[in-house]
């Protein structure tokens, strides 16, 4: 029964809270709100320091600051709404709600306060920030385990990894060292879940669209090159992570980019016209061109800041925007297709990469700052079209 409340062995009350707030019945709710809105506020801050108004972040450092919280800030809250809501259905067991959800997303967000005005007390708001991933992971693998899901754990070592950059992150910072190594890190465990889940997600929803608007198209079932991609791309991955304006890099990340446009042609994109499944395209294809874009930077072709963006805004942002906004539409009872409100975010996230990117060729202060109100845009329009189903619309389907 949807609504019943059962308590496992381990303690932790689980189930669609159907009492208290409506905001902590279900793990999607509060970490995807606090996802848009702090996308939305922590890209504000930035932009506004790069106008010349107050630095964020305190002794932290703006720049680690920003870099920070978009990786570790927003990104992580995304993920861990989309895997709160995923792995129940992985593992058939009911998804952790209620007060031991509000203390989790109330973690999350004492990092965030913390860390924006650190005061004098920096260590203190890095120890809090650091708790919040490995917790997540603890959770995930806890259930994985029970649900007996074995290949799921790499999803849960995934977000270890990124615990791990997390920290490592931390650590440069405080060590007055370049945390550009964690940072590149967890952009990679971010896009190594995209390559794996993304691979499902998006030839399903292609799969549905098509066969319900009675197109004859259909996406290319699962087999080898999908293995291979997502193998070849870890590989070049890791090498980018240590190694990022090495030949190797080069050599490896090319032919990454290759497979990756190959992967997603297979899955028929463009029979689809609804922009909800479009934009889980589109992010696909900024990982395609952020291969590319590391192949580039790695030969002193690009800039190695201008790649990583390719990854960070398109990849990573506009997949977690797409799947945000589906989630919260699908598991609220609303309309899954995209409203004019909506594709416009999609469109601003795309336009958000692009100019990041071409900002190191041209032009460089104007379009780094209207990527940053791209990026506002794409996310601000998510938070105010969605706040009201994530806050207050308590039914599911």
């Amino acid at each position: 029964m949807a609504g019943k409340r059962t308590r496992p062995a381990g303690g932790i009350l689980r189930g669609l809270a159907r009492t208290g707030p409506v905001l902590f019945s279900y793990g999607f709710r509060p970490f995807f709100l606090g996802a848009g809105v702090w996308a939305t506020a922590a890209m504000a801050l930035w932009v506004r320091a790069l106008a010349g108004g107050p630095q964020p972040g305190g002794a932290y450092g703006a720049a680690n600051w920003h870099m920070h919280e978009m990786l570790f800030g927003f990104a992580s809250a995304a993920l861990a709404g989309f895997l709160m809501t995923a792995v129940p259905n992985w593992t058939g067991r009911m998804p952790v709600s209620g007060p031991p959800l509000a203390a989790l997303a109330a973690l999350w967000l004492a990092g965030r306060l913390m860390l924006a005005c650190p005061l004098d007390a920096l260590w203190l708001a890095v120890a809090i920030d650091a708790l919040f991933l490995p917790l997540m992971a603890g959770v995930f693998l806890i259930e994985i385990v029970a649900g007996r899901k074995w290949r799921d754990l790499k999803i849960v070592g995934l977000m270890a990894l990124i615990a791990l950059a997390n920290i490592g992150f931390h650590a440069a910072v405080l060590g007055g060292s370049d945390p550009r190594l964690a940072a590149r890190a967890a952009v990679a465990g971010f896009v190594v879940l995209i390559l794996i889940v993304g691979g499902r997600v998006t030839p399903s929803f292609t799969h549905n669209w098509l066969a319900k608007n009675g197109r004859r198209a259909r996406p290319a079932p699962t087999d080898q090159l999908d293995a291979l991609t997502v193998a070849l791309s870890s590989g070049a991955l890791a090498l980018w992570v240590a190694l990022p304006q090495s030949t190797a890099v080069a050599m490896a990340a090319a032919p990454a980019a290759a497979l990756n446009l190959l992967r997603l042609a297979r899955w028929k994109g463009w029979h689809v016209s609804e922009p909800m499944v479009l934009t889980l395209h589109g992010g696909y294809l900024m990982i395609a061109l952020g291969f590319a874009a590391i192949s580039a930077a790695a030969l002193g072709w690009m800039n190695p800041a201008a790649a990583l963006h390719v990854l960070a805004i398109g990849a990573i942002g506009g997949e977690m925007l797409a799947v945000m906004t589906r989630a919260t539409r699908s598991h609220t009872g609303a309309d899954t297709d995209a409203d004019p409100l909506a594709t416009l975010g999609f469109v601003a996230i795309m336009l958000a990469a692009v100019a990041r990117a071409a900002a190191d060729f041209v032009a460089y202060d104007a379009l780094i700052k209207a990527a940053g109100l791209c990026w506002i845009v794409a996310f601000g329009l998510f938070t105010l079209g969605h706040a009201r189903l994530l806050v207050a619309t308590r039914r599911l389907r």
